[in-house]
Parts: structure tokens; C-alpha cells; sequence
């Protein structure tokens, strides 16, 4: 498994209950600021191998990118059992957004990208 993936699925495990990570944002953190499309076809492929908080990974505007309306619907749901409002689609990333911070701030966290 690559480097950037092993630091995507590592991330996406991370985020906080009742907080939301971008998919632009994982990316960054993972070491590729550029893959957000990546990250999405990461965690479509590996949700349920690796058992990932899929649910709380959104795209850069707040809103849920799932084209298919029963997975946008089972995530809907998902985030609202945390707390987290949806309102017409969309999360108020201002209020709900996990920090860089929030996650650990170990030098061993993240696998080096050299």
C-alpha cells in the first residue's frame, strides 16, 4: 500500500466524532494537496475493508458529494446521529470542521512522504 493511502486511511479514522473532514483537506494532511480526487476514490473503495467514518468526509463547499440518493441519505442520517445539522445538503464547515489540530500531533502519526 502506498504512502499517501496508509496517511489517508489513517486520517479519515482520525476524524473526531461530531466533526467533518474535505476530502481537499485529507488530502493536504496526507501529503498531496492536489488528490482530493484521490482521497474520494480511496474512500469509496476502502470504507468497509479498513472500517472508515466514512460519513464524515465532505467536499470543499459543506456539502455531501454523493451522487447516489440512498448513500447521500444514509449519510445524511449518519451525521445527524452525531450532531452534526444538514441543512439542504450542506454542513456548516465553520462550526463543524475538524482542525488540523484536532488530530495527533505525533511526528510518527503520518508515514514520511520522501
Amino acid at each position: 500500500m502506498h504512502i499517501f493511502t496508509q496517511n489517508v486511511l489513517k486520517i479519515i479514522k482520525l476524524i473526531p466524532e461530531g466533526k467533518v473532514m474535505t476530502y481537499g483537506q485529507i488530502a493536504r494532511l496526507a501529503g498531496n494537496p492536489r488528490a482530493a480526487r484521490q482521497v474520494s476514490r480511496l474512500l469509496h473503495s476502502m470504507s468497509q475493508k479498513h472500517e472508515l467514518p466514512w460519513h464524515r468526509v465532505i467536499n470543499a463547499q459543506g456539502k455531501i458529494a454523493i451522487q447516489n440518493e440512498e448513500a447521500a441519505e444514509n449519510q445524511r442520517m449518519a451525521l445527524e446521529d452525531e450532531g452534526i445539522p444538514v441543512i439542504k445538503w450542506r454542513i456548516n464547515l465553520q462550526e463543524f470542521q475538524a482542525s488540523d489540530s484536532e488530530l495527533p500531533n505525533d511526528s510518527n502519526f503520518l508515514e514520511d512522504q520522501l
